[in-house]
């Protein structure tokens, strides 16, 4: 991550390592004494961090009785001669005598996800770029890291994505899983509404027509397509078919009052062309003071880009292809 020149301020959330002592036993000394490493473990603790003896009610509270050596007594290495270890003879020893006092070093905090110990390391970004980005950049490093750990036999070392990428992973599956049900709605409102299969499927038809100008504007304001735009492009579908059922529905009354379908096809797209786009300016307006912002722009971006080059595709296309569904001629 540090390699990489988008990224800034690269940290870990286990910070920096704490000073410990540690005491490494003579095992041989000890055996000879008859002194257990638990007998050691209880005289360092009793000199150093203390032992807890009994409790002392106070009120409705419990408050551990903790004996320990003064302070004056435990401040340098030197006074752990002050403690003794019982031996199996009934004497005591100095654990000096069957232990070497070492410092070391050791992680203060050992963070743990799903139980499993952790490292997060995370990073801020360039400023104009968005985190998937630097993202896709890193992942391939740190596949081949991973790959080189199976190698050496650490398959159990595992690197993840988390932040902001696997968030909008996880909202964008959760709209995957309703999406089919979603769809069979709205089908199923335009077969009540038209009255007829052929023409929900041509309304049906006319909702990805909006993809380009999504693309084309988040590309020309640089916005990201995540979780938010996404929500963007499933609003602006409904938007784009209720444009094509309000020009559907005059081509229907024009020719059931008798008018030719040719005619009815071209004056219908002339007489809406009006409607329709009054109806699209009217969300792409209220969008711009929404596409400032940095969590919602994305969302503003597409519903604008996408509504505006859907509605010149509606009234352009979909006459067009009525007339093909139905095999209108001049």
């Amino acid at each position: 991550m540090r390699e990489n020149s988008n990224t800034r301020q690269v940290n870990d959330n286990w910070n920096e390592s704490v000073k410990v002592l540690r005491f490494e036993v003579d095992h041989d000394k000890a055996r000879v004494l008859g002194v257990t490493s638990q007998s050691i473990a209880r005289a360092l603790r009793v000199l150093l961090s203390g032992s807890t003896v009994g409790q002392y009610r106070e009120g409705d509270k419990l408050i551990d009785i903790v004996l320990r050596q003064p302070l004056s007594k435990r401040q340098i290495l030197s006074d752990l001669g002050n403690a003794y270890v019982p031996t199996a003879s009934g004497k005591a020893v100095p654990p000096l005598q069957i232990a070497k006092p070492v410092f070391d070093w050791e992680p203060g905090v050992m963070w743990r996800l799903n139980r499993d110990y952790a490292i997060t390391a995370q990073c801020d970004i360039t400023e104009g770029l968005q985190g998937a980005t630097v993202t896709g950049q890193l992942l391939p490093a740190m596949k081949a890291l991973q790959a080189k750990w199976a190698q050496q036999g650490w398959s159990a070392y595992t690197i993840s994505v988390s932040g902001a990428v696997e968030e909008s992973a996880k909202g964008s599956s959760s709209i995957a899983a309703g999406l089919p049900l979603m769809l069979f709605v709205i089908f199923t409102l335009l077969m009540v509404q038209l009255q007829s299969f052929s023409r929900a499927v041509q309304v049906f038809l006319t909702g990805p027509m909006g993809i380009a100008g999504v693309a084309m504007a988040l590309l020309v304001l640089n916005r990201p397509f995540g979780f938010v735009a996404l929500l963007g492009v499933i609003a602006l579908m409904g938007m784009i078919q209720r444009n094509s059922v309000i020009l559907i529905d005059q081509i229907e009354q024009d020719r059931a009052s008798g008018v030719p379908a040719w005619d009815a096809i071209v004056e219908s797209a002339v007489r809406r062309s009006r409607p329709i786009v009054l109806t699209a300016a009217a969300p792409v307006l209220a969008m711009i003071p929404l596409s400032r912002s940095v969590f919602w722009g994305p969302m503003a971006v597409a519903i604008m880009g996408g509504l505006i080059v859907a509605t010149v595709l509606i009234l352009l296309s979909l006459p067009a292809m009525y007339a093909a569904w139905f095999r209108v001629r001049r």
